[in-house]
Formats: C-alpha cells, structure tokens, sequence
C-alpha cells in the first residue's frame, strides 16, 4: 500500500498532508511568551531566504561588494532565532536544547567561517562575483581539496 494510492503515483499525496496539516486544532503553549515564540521561525527563514541574494546572475543585478560578510552575517543571525525560540517557551528542556543547539551551532560556523577565509585570502575580495570569475579556471573545490572535505562536513553536521 503507502502514499502512493492518492491520486497518479502520488501525486496528491503532499497537498492532502499539507490540508491536514492546517486543519487541526492550534496548540498554544501556555506560559510561553506567545509573539517571540511563533516569531523566531518565520524570522530564521527570512534570514535563509537573504542569504539567496549573493549568488551572482549573470545579469548582475545585485552585486554587494562585502557579500562574503553578509553571508557570515546572515548564517550567524540564524543563532539567536534558535536561542530565542528555546527561551521564549518557558519550558527548562527547551532551553537546554535551544542552548544545546546554539553551541552545537556556534562551533561549526567557526570553522566555516575560517574555511571562507582562506579562500579570501585566495582572492583578496569580499564580493561574490569575484569568487565566481576565479573560478572560471579551476574550481575552489578541487584547488583547495583538504578545506572543501572539511567544508561539506561541517555543512552536512
């Protein structure tokens, strides 16, 4: 059986969970500080969402010059959602997890944010354009073999 008997292959089968999904009744918590709480994932998104306006198109339309910053900038904002949604639910576990997850997080991005450096160094530029016209001979990925292995690991953890 599974979720393929909803309509063609399955077509259907996300639009109905996704109709499920909004129906059911809205749990609120009850001593949580209610706007900081549903407010702290709709703000993380929109900071996932700008870091989408660096990559460079071919018509340049949007060009930063420090967008390597606002990148880091960005990916480093996303902590404080995730301590803000642990804290505002007034709930010890949460908090934990929340400050758990913050660590956890803060860790990674420190060698992330040493990885994008030496390539900065590489280029001597912030802006993101120049790391796609360096790139049009040799990839990074292959010029800097040892940092791009660490790099993905660090971004899949």
């Amino acid at each position: 059986k599974g979720p393929n008997k909803v309509g063609y292959m399955g077509i259907l089968q996300p639009f109905s969970d996704a109709i499920k999904l909004f129906t059911k009744e809205q749990v609120f918590p009850m001593y949580s500080n209610y706007i900081s709480y549903y407010f702290s994932p709709i703000i993380s998104f929109i900071l996932s969402l700008m870091v989408w306006m660096l990559i460079p198109y071919y018509f340049n339309m949007i060009s930063f010059n420090l967008g390597v910053l606002f990148f880091l900038c960005c990916t480093s904002m996303g902590v404080y959602t995730v301590m803000v949604a642990g804290w505002s639910s007034n709930s010890n576990y949460s908090l934990l997890g929340g400050l758990r997850a913050v660590a956890q997080t803060i860790s990674y991005e420190v060698s992330l944010a040493l990885i994008m450096l030496s390539s900065i160094m590489l280029i001597m530029d912030f802006n993101m354009m120049k790391f796609f016209i360096y790139q049009d001979l040799i990839w990074f990925f292959f010029l800097m073999l040892p940092l791009s292995m660490s790099w993905i690991s660090s971004s899949l953890a």
